[in-house]
């Protein structure tokens, strides 16, 4: 499965942006699905995940600001990132995984898309 994230860019504090992850190779709807992100100087974290049946987990940073969520018809999982503040400012990366529980480690998870930069701006 080959993963490619879209959608990041530079905005300012208080917008939104929603990130796309596209797969080739594979149905996004048999894997459990997260969505990381790495700041700089810091380590990779857990944004978000969908499971799936669709149940979501959030970090605490982001609950009530950001949704993940799947379009089964194209094949992609979502980020809607909404009242976006300068801390949320990374390398976002969408990530597809086998295990049936959990999730919340990168270990969870066996293919990766390549990571789209997202900057805040206060």
């Amino acid at each position: 499965v080959q993963l490619q994230a879209s959608g990041g860019g530079l905005v300012q504090a208080g917008d939104s942006l929603r990130l796309s992850c596209a797969a080739s190779g594979g149905i996004l709807s048999n894997y459990l699905m997260g969505w990381f992100r790495q700041a700089p100087g810091k380590q990779r974290e857990l944004v978000a995940l969908i499971t799936r049946g669709g149940t979501t987990t959030y970090a605490d940073s982001v609950k009530g600001r950001f949704t993940i969520s799947r379009d089964n018809a194209k094949n992609t999982v979502l980020l809607q990132m909404n009242s976006l503040k300068p801390e949320d400012t990374a390398v976002y990366y969408c990530a597809a995984g086998y295990s049936y529980k959990g999730g919340l480690s990168e270990d969870d998870y066996t293919y990766w898309g390549q990571g789209t930069l997202v900057t805040v701006s206060s």
